[in-house]
């Protein structure tokens, strides 16, 4: 495979290099001289094992412009409210995220489009400059029940925008029925073009949070959707439901992308695993909720209606996210360095997040940069086709199911839902066994330069999941028929399947953080347009495959497909070392952490402007060139 796909990846990558540079303007020859130009400063945040978390939006997470030089200082002094600050927090890099440098024996690859980061400093005068320097501000130091609160409002939030993408194969029949629909595939659509509104909105609506903050995304982006469930729970024809759905995803995709940022803003280092787990709960158990909620309400109140209960829970959901104050940090900075000038009429007052690259270059660094890591990234390539396959294989399941529980089976559409409990439990025990997988990770050998396991310890998780998955669907195919088969065991198999499939999606993510780090959250988009692709794409290819093939055999191709992709973590186990050294992009950032660490003075000023910096929590900075894709 790798050899297929190395002539047409590789002119891919060229012809994506070259319109990249063209859209976002970052030829060198275009450069503008050094004395104009503004830098573009990029963070990570890390979970508790020192994985890299994403800000949310496949644009990279917290960006900060340094201000362009002036001679405009000032000798006064400012009021109580300002603190120097440094451009490090405590949670921006670590030795597990950005890999100690290579030897010089084998130093890193310089792609033309990755140059070294240039450093310049801030030139405001820094005792004016403002930081989230009150536990009220800083929404990592915010009481502990009202995080827990803003997590469990964005987690609800997430969990009707995925819900509502399989409600709607429980009304396929109803559809039908309505509009004189022969073709179980043509209906099947519906669920094709929710999925592709997932995929683009993910990159063009979701990175809006970099420029406006996550509360007025999350708000506008809800309404906008709730009210698109309107058209559809009074449509006239499969089109009007067509259209609709795919724009009520893309806006709803703003919640899904930018939610997992909130739960990064708001968790300390401590917490931030747990937090994460408890919030990936309701998303990962929405698709199978939509089934089991929509098959009960299709039965007795008609397809109508299962438009008209995600409209309510849209509803809900807009007024609990009321309750959730703004949690992004550079947001949070502008808001106050802009109160401060109007409250005091002094207009020094600044934060290292008041100018902003221009909307059209940010949209254009969305819809590249993702795209130019899928094809250029011999990691990405394998991570991509597996994951994908993975996803889609899922959504198919919402299509294969119904054919088995009620078509062969007889049970009620309502019936029919529960028979998606089983892959809701594997998804919950998954989740459940977090400290289990994280005892298993630590296990593994330290790196003597860091003292913690390697990043390839993550994949042994993942390569457990990549083989329970295929287990699952294949003696799920070949116990859910003949009806003679008591309902319970393919069922019971249905939780391999689902643990398989929870497992492999959430460690898989968490390499790619710690390999990518302040590129991973374009990692995690172009990783999200693929699975969303084939994800909305396979369904459509159910009806036919299981009438022609029947469920016992058409599970088992699925299930071959699933075990021909083992190999990928176990590959990646045990050569990922290897692997990412040939990457030039994580070459790129461990010759930029050396700089650092050769460039880094210990001052007394440091430390104190560090520990500062230190109460920024996740608005903390890296600074790159975020020029370099």
């Amino acid at each position: 495979m790798p050899v297929l796909l190395i002539t047409p990846l590789g002119l891919l990558r060229d012809l994506l290099l070259k319109g990249h540079h063209l859209i976002t303007g970052v030829s060198e020859l275009n450069r503008k001289p050094p004395e104009l130009e503004t830098e573009v400063l990029e963070p990570i945040s890390l979970n508790e094992n020192g994985t890299a978390m994403a800000k949310s939006s496949s644009f990279e997470g917290e960006y900060a412009l340094s201000q362009p030089k002036t001679d405009n200082h000032v000798n006064s002094t400012p009021s109580h409210h300002s603190h120097a600050q440094s451009a490090h927090s405590s949670d921006t890099l670590s030795p597990e995220t950005v890999q100690p440098v290579l030897p010089p024996d084998s130093p890193p690859q310089h792609d033309p489009a990755v140059r070294d980061a240039i450093f310049q400093p801030q030139t405001q005068h820094p005792d004016f400059e403002v930081t989230l320097d009150h536990e009220a501000e800083n929404p990592k130091k915010w009481p502990a029940w009202y995080r827990l609160w803003s997590i469990f409002v964005v987690s609800s939030s997430c969990w009707v925008v995925v819900l509502y993408s399989t409600t709607y194969t429980s009304t396929i029949p109803g559809l039908m029925e309505e509009f004189d629909i022969e073709s179980k595939t043509v209906a099947t659509i519906g669920l094709t073009t929710y999925l592709l509104g997932l995929a683009l909105g993910s990159l063009v609506v979701a990175p809006l949070s970099e420029l406006y903050g996550r509360r007025p995304v999350y708000l506008v982006c809800t309404i906008i959707f709730v009210l698109l469930v309107l058209p559809c729970a009074m449509a006239t024809s499969l089109e009007e439901i067509l259209i609709c759905r795919f724009f009520g995803a893309l806006f709803g995709s703003a919640l899904l992308s930018n939610s997992t940022g909130t739960v990064v803003d708001v968790a300390d280092e401590h917490h931030r695993a747990l937090y994460v787990s408890l919030w990936s709960i309701a998303p990962l158990n929405g698709p199978v909720a939509g089934p089991l909620i929509g098959g009960f309400v299709y039965e007795y109140l008609g397809w109508r209606w299962d438009n008209w209960l995600v409209m309510i829970l849209g509803g809900a959901a807009l007024l609990l996210l009321l309750t959730v104050k703004e949690t992004y940090g550079p947001t949070i900075l502008r808001q106050k360095a802009a109160r401060m000038r109007k409250e005091t009429g002094d207009s020094r007052w600044w934060c290292r997040h008041d100018q902003q690259m221009s909307k059209m270059r940010c949209l254009g660094k969305n819809l590249s940069r993702p795209l130019v890591l899928s094809f250029t990234e011999p990691i990405l390539w394998f991570f991509n086709i597996w994951i994908a396959l993975t996803y889609g294989i899922l959504y198919l399941c919402f299509v294969a199911y119904p054919i088995i529980f009620t078509e062969r089976r007889g049970w009620g559409p309502g019936l029919s839902g529960l028979s998606f409990l089983g892959i809701g439990i594997g998804n919950m025990v998954a989740v459940a066994s977090e400290p289990l997988c994280r005892r298993l990770i630590n296990a593994h050998p330290k790196d003597p330069e860091n003292g913690r396991p390697r990043l390839e310890a993550t994949a042994s998780i993942m390569a457990i999941g990549a083989i329970l998955t295929p287990i699952g669907q294949l003696v799920f195919s070949w116990t859910s028929l003949p009806t003679s088969i008591h309902w319970a065991i393919p069922m019971s198999f249905g939780i391999l399947f689902g643990a398989g499939n929870t497992l492999s999606f959430i460690y898989s993510q968490n390499y790619l953080g710690g390999a990518y780090g302040i590129y991973s959250a374009s990692a995690f988009a172009g990783n999200a347009v693929m699975r969303s692709l084939l994800g909305g794409t396979l369904p459509l290819a159910g009806p036919t495959m299981y009438t022609n093939l029947t469920p016992q055999w058409a599970g088992t191709l699925l299930g071959l497909l699933e075990v021909c992709m083992i190999p990928v973590p176990i590959a990646f186990y045990k050569y990922g070392k290897k692997l990412r050294a040939r990457s030039r992009v994580i070459g790129q950032l461990r010759a930029d952490s050396a700089k650092e660490q050769q460039g880094k003075q210990e001052t007394p000023e440091h430390k104190t402007k560090a520990a500062a910096a230190a109460g920024m929590g996740a608005s903390g900075v890296v600074e790159r060139d975020v020029e370099r894709f």
